[in-house]
């Protein structure tokens, strides 16, 4: 009998939340100056949150074709006066 070596959805569901894991991790061991300050008693419980709502603002954000994009060269954004 043949081996099916193709991707289902549980294992991307799997690799998914390893990903996950491996950027709450990150992310708890990167906290900026302020969070670190403030304090926190779970790191891993902030990070997941600041990542979830960095994601749903990414979800939500306007896709680039319904607004114009500006192009600028450095020498456009310069008062040479």
């Amino acid at each position: 009998m043949e081996r099916d070596d193709r991707p289902n959805a549980a294992d991307d569901e799997t690799r998914d939340e390893t990903l996950d894991r491996e950027r709450v991790t990150t992310r708890a061991d990167e906290l900026t100056t302020e969070e670190e300050r403030a304090g926190s008693d779970d790191p891993q419980a902030q990070a997941a949150q600041i990542l979830e709502e960095s994601n749903e603002r990414e979800e939500q954000r306007p896709s680039p074709g319904s607004q114009p994009v500006e192009h600028r060269r450095s020498e456009d954004t310069v008062d040479h006066t």
